[in-house]
């Protein structure tokens, strides 16, 4: 009885030409070196990152051990709170670590505050609590003015200083219903808070510059499409030259 055979079985892995097994060498070529340029960048990034914090958190770094021995000057109190601000002005930030931030600050500008300054501007965060609670758009008028005299109220008792990023946010994270009293979760979580969202990992590959874009990102973005187009047209050349090696026309 006749050998069943199939002449025109081809697996990648199991070459059974000549031609296969260079094309196949190939490949495996090709793809090593797309798959070190991908990884081997994310592996240098690890190895030479290293934790660099914020201005802020190195403000909040002073004067936590004084705040948290309830022994801060006035100095501390506001380096404490603009740095607890600055973290509290970012976009993302998990619901219950910005509960212990809005304890944290508020509890702060408490503080900060001498008791004429206390019957001076409570009332107006009230004020301004009731009517942001009320407001639909926050282009209102009324709800801009407001928040327009209370953040220049409260700025400089902050010592924020002009033309600072923070004076917008502030109106919007003063809260009366914290300043009464810092809860047991806050002292506890806080420190751990403020390392999350303001040291981040840094590398001379992070830092470095090339055409003006961070070279991290003009390499992911642009050197890796370059890469991938070329080796693409240096498959098609190797095909060509293979054809011809073997004798092989299309």
């Amino acid at each position: 009885m006749e050998e069943n055979r199939n002449d025109y079985h081809i697996s990648f892995f199991k070459p059974t030409t000549p031609r296969a097994l260079a094309n196949r060498n190939m490949v495996i070529w090709l793809v090593s070196i797309w798959v070190v340029a991908i990884f081997g960048f994310q592996i240098a990034l690890r190895l030479l990152e290293k934790p660099t914090p914020e201005a802020a958190y190195k403000s909040f770094e002073s004067s936590w051990p004084s705040v948290k021995s309830n022994t801060a000057n006035q100095e501390e109190l506001k380096d404490f709170a603009g740095a607890t601000l600055s973290v509290l002005g970012k976009v993302f930030i998990d619901a219950g670590d910005k509960a212990v931030l809005d304890n944290a600050f508020n509890r702060a500008v408490y503080q900060i505050l001498d008791e004429g300054q206390k019957e001076a501007l409570i009332p107006e965060i009230k004020n301004f609590e009731a009517l942001k609670a009320e407001i639909k758009v926050v282009t209102e008028p009324d709800y801009v003015k407001a928040k327009k005299e209370l953040m220049t109220k409260a700025a400089p008792l902050l010592g924020i200083p002009e033309n600072n990023v923070l004076r917008d946010i502030l109106p919007l994270e003063l809260n009366t219903a914290e300043m009464n009293t810092v809860r047991p979760e806050t002292m506890k979580q806080l420190p751990g808070i403020m390392e999350k969202y303001l040291v981040h990992n840094q590398s001379v590959l992070t830092n470095f510059k090339f055409l003006g874009f961070p070279f991290h990102y003009f390499y992911t973005a642009v050197l890796l499409l370059i890469l991938f187009v070329f080796l693409c047209w240096l498959y098609c050349i190797s095909a060509d030259r293979l054809n011809k090696k073997f004798d092989i026309s299309d």
